[in-house]
């Protein structure tokens, strides 16, 4: 039941993420910036060709391709019970809708629509999807971590509780 629930999750972020874009697309890309605070936090259209920071400009049907294929490798992970806890499990639903969310922009828009923009430090604009895809990722990858390191002091007490 928990692989369905975190591909609705999947669904939902797609769901936002898109609609979120559309809004972009008619109310953002006709007047280009909205300042939430200005200079510090605004709302901006941008039509980003590459990947993030405009990184493999013109190679969008390689970003495609790729981003389909890893996209396909979540979904089978997440159907396949490999994943038995929550936590990675839900992580990994959360870069699969990003992921699928900035998809379905490159195929059908041949662009990433991307509207969020933090001034005050000088960022790139960005979208929800990319903050799926980010943090989603920082999640499982620290849970990996935090796993290996579990493991590596649980071996080293029992090897330190052996010796006499």
């Amino acid at each position: 039941m928990l692989p369905y629930l975190a591909l609705l999750l999947s669904a939902v972020l797609v769901a936002a993420d898109q609609l979120l874009k559309f809004w972009a697309v008619h109310q953002l890309r006709p007047v280009g910036t909205i300042p939430i605070i200005e200079n510090i936090f605004h709302l901006t259209y941008i039509e980003n060709r590459g990947m993030a920071f405009g990184m493999m400009e013109g190679q969008q049907w390689l970003l495609v391709w790729v981003t389909a294929a890893v996209l396909l490798v979540l979904v089978l992970v997440i159907l396949s019970g490999r994943l038995k806890h929550g936590f990675p499990l839900f992580t990994a639903a959360v870069v699969l809708g990003g992921g699928a969310g900035n998809l379905i922009d490159r195929v059908y828009r041949g662009y990433v629509v991307d509207y969020i923009h933090v001034k005050a430090i000088n960022f790139a604009v960005f979208n929800l999807a990319d903050v799926c895809v980010t943090l989603g990722t920082l999640a499982l990858a620290a849970w990996v971590i935090y796993g290996e390191l579990r493991r590596s002091r649980e071996g080293k007490a029992e090897a330190a509780g052996g010796k006499s």
